[in-house]
């Protein structure tokens, strides 16, 4: 480790062993409280205890370090959907546990914004043209998404269990993905954010109802969609 790496402005030791990922922790922590506005070079090398030079040996500039804070709370917010996910007994039939999986994929999602505000705008912050790492490719862009790689296979396995006829298939991802993360947006920075938990609970389920119902082609599902 190098002198710029082992002490902050004030000389204070630094003490981690992988300054990379401790930068991260922090811009996350960053954002967790302030959003992506609050994600610096000198804020987040202030947290960990070195010098802004320091930083930049792992980051080029602002605009990479809210790229990899973005990456972080992406995966927190998968971790969300996993846990909420692993909390339940799995449903014994293969179509009625896909439908599972896909409300615990929205239940999660939703459960993550309301709780990580400033994560979930990170998450879903649209680089700017002059970032370092813009992408005009939608698939590059959806690749940084784990929430949508396990949405993709969910959506897969209901069709492989006949609730998702292949003729809906196409472009379902989207239509799921939109009126989940909708119904977030509008939770925490739109006209719901003020609803009491029985009504934020009631919108999500009547949300959560109708995506299972569309995928399925219509019918009325019995899935369990109950508020916890």
């Amino acid at each position: 480790m190098n002198s710029s790496e082992s002490s902050d402005e004030g000389g204070r030791p630094y003490h981690h062993g992988d300054l990379r990922n401790a930068l991260v922790d922090a811009a996350a922590t960053l954002a967790e409280e302030g959003g992506p506005d609050a994600v610096t070079i000198r804020a987040a090398a202030r947290a960990v205890g070195v010098t802004p030079t320091a930083t930049y040996r792992h980051f080029a500039n602002q605009a990479d370090l809210l790229h990899a804070a973005k990456h972080e709370a992406m995966d927190r917010l998968a971790g969300t959907i996993l846990d909420l996910l692993a909390s339940e007994k799995p449903a014994p039939h293969p179509a009625e546990a896909a439908v599972q999986r896909l409300a615990a994929a929205g239940r999660g999602y939703i459960r993550f914004a309301l709780a990580q505000p400033g994560l979930f705008r990170t998450a879903f912050l649209r680089p700017h043209s002059g970032d370092a790492h813009p992408s005009t490719e939608i698939s590059a862009i959806l690749a940084e998404a784990p929430p949508y790689a396990f949405l993709t296979t969910v959506l897969d396995d209901l069709r492989a269990a006949g609730w998702l006829a292949p003729e809906l298939r196409p472009d379902a991802e989207t239509a799921a993905w939109a009126a989940v993360h909708g119904l977030a947006v509008l939770l925490v920075d739109g006209p719901y954010g003020d609803c009491p938990d029985t009504e934020r609970d009631r919108l999500i389920n009547a949300t959560l109802g109708m995506v299972v119902r569309g995928l399925s082609g219509g019918p009325a599902s019995d899935a369990p969609l109950n508020a916890e």
